[in-house]
């Protein structure tokens, strides 16, 4: 009995080795990958943000540490334009192609039949079998000035001469943006559908729901997590396309990245370059973060006050202000160049909101 008791108690210090072992292992398969990942993602943005504090000298970059750069990107009306063009091309082409992939994710989601479902995934990823820039040129032809679009109204009488607002501007690069990134919304929100538990939908209907009240309040909040990943999916990339507003965005519809690319190959002003590279991403960076502020109130509310359908719509409508009073800051931030502002009442804004549901909290 002893003995076996002896034996164990070294269990434990057995297995320690052995699970030391296995972890060593295991990081030493993991290493070259994150190796790779390493050089590949975080040394070019740590080069890109270390060349932001330099300053720009004749065909050089000298090392002097300076912020200049940084006030030229936020002050110059010109850098201020077409930050301010990137980041509501970005929104308009999320909010159309999210938009447009909800009916699509729904109808092979909730009536498409299960055996079908798998043959609609694979033609909703055809576009992704030929490459990136063909669909892009293949844009420029369908809405070009004698394209299929304005051959088509001509040949059908509805236009008298070919329509020029269709391509070389902002709403070439919303179409052309929002069919390349329409596999990457549909998909996510489908998965999130394809989760959502049927009898949930049944019990509305049983307790007198109509199909609109019950999408509203179990469906859209079950397939949030869905349609936050295609958020974030398509508004990121798109941001800083280049290859799209290049092609069909002519002189008007110049974003982000064709600024950079400017900047640092033709100007040769890579500390400039830099600094609006990552006032860019600090943008995005600020926008998620008020969007997930915006998703706490959503989800507050939600929480409090389900089942009072006009509360709901009100307080709604309000959250819906807020929102475009926030979406005016950062328009105001790009148009004055007043960063702080910017941050003080798009963070003020939100804050008031939540404090105010707080206060109410007793009386839903």
């Amino acid at each position: 009995m002893a003995q076996t008791a002896a034996t164990k108690s070294n269990l434990p210090a057995r297995a320690a080795p052995k699970q030391r072992s296995e972890a060593a292992s295991g990081l030493l398969m993991v290493s070259p990958t994150a190796i790779y990942a390493l050089l590949l993602l975080a040394a070019p943005l740590i080069t890109i943000f270390t060349y932001s504090f330099l300053t720009d000298g004749y065909l050089t970059v000298e090392l002097t540490p300076t912020i200049g750069s940084y006030v030229e990107a936020w002050t110059n009306e010109v850098y201020r334009v077409v930050m301010l063009r990137s980041l509501g091309v970005a929104m308009a082409v999320t909010l159309v192609t999210v938009v447009l992939a909800f009916p699509i994710a729904y109808y092979v989601s909730f009536y498409v039949e299960p055996s079908r479902k798998s043959l609609w995934l694979f033609l909703i990823t055809i576009p992704f079998w030929t490459s990136y820039l063909i669909r892009v040129f293949l844009w420029k032809v369908i809405l070009g000035f004698n394209g299929v679009v304005n051959s088509g109204l001509l040949g059908l009488g509805i236009i008298d001469e070919p329509l020029t607002f269709i391509l070389y501007n902002t709403n070439a690069i919303v179409i052309t943006l929002a069919h390349a990134y329409a596999p990457f919304a549909i998909l996510p929100i489908f998965v999130a559908l394809e989760k959502i538990d049927r009898s949930f939908l049944e019990a509305g209907r049983d307790l007198g729901e109509s199909s609109f009240v019950t999408f509203f309040r179990v469906t859209l909040p079950l397939a949030m997590p869905g349609v936050i990943s295609a958020v974030m999916i398509v508004f990121i990339p798109t941001i800083g396309d280049y290859v799209t507003p290049h092609l069909v965005g002519g002189p008007e519809g110049k974003m982000v990245a064709n600024l950079v690319q400017v900047l640092y190959l033709k100007l040769d002003n890579y500390p400039l370059g830099s600094a609006l590279a990552v006032s860019s991403m600090l943008l995005v960076g600020l926008v998620l973060v008020m969007a997930t502020m915006q998703l706490a109130i959503f989800g507050y509310v939600f929480k409090r006050i389900a089942g009072q359908t006009q509360l709901i719509l009100a307080i709604f409508t309000a959250l819906a202000a807020a929102q475009a009073l926030l979406a005016v800051v950062i328009a105001l931030w790009l148009v004055t160049g007043n960063a702080p502002l910017t941050v003080v009442l798009g963070t003020a804004v939100h804050v008031v909101a939540l404090l105010a549901l707080r206060r109410k909290r007793s009386a839903l």
